[in-house]
């Protein structure tokens, strides 16, 4: 029988108290009682919801600046006309342009993690499906990321502004932050996150709204939220 190490006994441990029911500021204070690893981890919250995924009017997408920022910044691309390149530019867009852009997308360029895109450029954008598509990367006015206002977009996203949908089985994905993050600023955007998904339930939801909702980090076990 293979002997744990003290980490991993240490690991196993809190692992059974995760399973329990807590509230969000003890879960975040049992998560950041994990061993450490050699890489700061990336934190994140998983929502299961009681939506149905298949109608319309249940589906859940948006975009979301923490109020404590997530600990990292996105490369994005930008398409607009050719006077608001340089804006855009300014704004933190890698890449910014119009038919140029998707030329160059055409070519299999995918070396940024957002696109934004002007509302007149999506004449341009929707050719891009199949490349931008199965890569989450397709900008949608619902995830803030088609607007009129794309020097804003481009800025909020560069600096972590992060993008959530519900999967085909009505779970919702979303960073919060980092184990470096002290507890108020976990505690902080959790908070935050966890009230934004509750107060854009859909009305065709009825009964009990969110089943199931967890905390873990990169390299640890989760840790049952009772919301």
């Amino acid at each position: 029988m293979t002997k744990l190490t003290r980490a991993q006994k240490a690991s196993t441990e809190i692992a059974k108290k995760g399973k329990e029911p807590h509230s969000i500021r003890d879960a975040v204070k049992l998560l950041k009682t994990y061993p450490a690893r050699k890489f700061d981890q990336t934190v994140e919250v998983v929502m299961h919801l009681s939506i149905d995924p298949r109608q319309a009017d249940q589906q859940l997408r948006g975009s979301v600046s923490m109020p404590k920022g997530v600990g990292k910044s996105a490369k994005v691309a930008c398409f607009c006309p050719s006077d608001k390149v340089e804006a855009a530019k300014a704004a933190g867009a890698i890449e910014a342009g119009a038919e140029d852009l998707v030329k160059k997308i055409e070519g299999g360029w995918l070396d940024f993690d957002v696109a934004i895109a002007s509302p007149d450029m999506m004449r341009f954008v929707g050719k891009l499906g199949r490349q931008l598509g199965p890569k989450g990367l397709m900008p949608s006015p619902k995830a803030g990321t088609v607007t009129a206002d794309i020097e804003t977009a481009v800025a909020e996203f560069a600096a972590g502004k992060v993008e959530y949908r519900n999967d085909d089985a009505g779970n919702i994905h979303c960073i919060v932050g980092k184990m470096s993050f002290s507890e108020e600023d976990l505690i902080a955007n959790l908070e935050f996150f966890v009230n934004m998904i509750n107060k854009a339930r859909p009305a065709a939801v009825k009964g009990e709204f969110v089943k199931n909702c967890s905390l873990c980090a990169t390299m640890t076990p989760s840790v049952k939220i009772a919301v």
